[in-house]
């Protein structure tokens, strides 16, 4: 299992159009074959700058989505609102304390 980071920035004006989005979407990105757990953050002293955490079984099961129409879906849609180039991370977890 490993982790995956997102770190997306947006133009103020269309935040309330990512959030409709991902809200759409997100239970289907969550069961996505593959997706063990999806998070959304968003920064407390820069509002427009948000973080997708998720875990993946396998990067092999990460790249499927990246390929699906899913992706391609929500992707498209989400694009044109960054005032940022997105950034984005894939992490082997070492430690997790509860």
């Amino acid at each position: 299992m490993f982790v995956r980071i997102v770190k997306m920035s947006f133009n103020e004006n269309h935040i309330d159009e990512f959030l409709e989005n991902f809200n759409i979407n997100k239970e289907q990105i969550r069961h996505f074959k593959g997706c063990c757990f999806l998070e959304l953050y968003r920064d407390k002293t820069h509002t427009n700058i948000f973080f997708t955490y998720s875990y993946w079984n396998t990067e092999a099961d990460l790249e499927a989505y990246r390929h699906s129409d899913l992706f391609r879906n929500v992707w498209s849609k989400t694009k044109p609102l960054f005032n940022a180039k997105p950034e984005a991370w894939s992490l082997d977890k070492v430690a997790s304390l509860q």
